[in-house]
């Protein structure tokens, strides 16, 4: 298996369980790391062999434009999504943080982690 991983997509999105957070909103970073076999695009060089980092891409900036209480929610709608287009995709790890978030100190980001595979 090989690793593709996008870094630090960067989105302003509403997500939060606070009235102002849907108001608002916050900057946010995701990082998406994906393990398919893609060893007949180490030989062919072509596209069609490989998983588009722009579908990746696009899945994310559609995902995070969907108001979610929770990063959970968010994150699950990633991984489910990239499983679902991508049917070259084994596994998923996507990571979305929260910059600046108002939980009352001096927090740079909150993280959530979550990770995925095809049965």
């Amino acid at each position: 298996m090989e690793t593709i991983k996008l870094k630090n997509i960067r989105t302003f999105s509403y997500h939060g369980c606070l009235v102002e957070e849907s108001k608002i909103g916050s900057e946010y970073t995701v990082n998406l790391e994906i393990k398919a076999n893609l060893q007949q695009s180490t030989q062919s060089d072509e596209l069609a062999d490989t998983v588009d980092y722009v579908h990746l891409n696009r899945i994310v900036v559609e995902e995070m434009a969907i108001r979610s209480k929770l990063l959970e929610h968010v994150a699950k709608r990633i991984n489910t999504r990239v499983l679902a287009e991508i049917p070259m995709v084994m596994k998923t790890i996507v990571e979305v943080a929260k910059i600046n978030p108002p939980i009352g100190g001096d927090v740079e980001s909150v993280t959530l982690i979550l990770e995925e595979s095809r049965n």
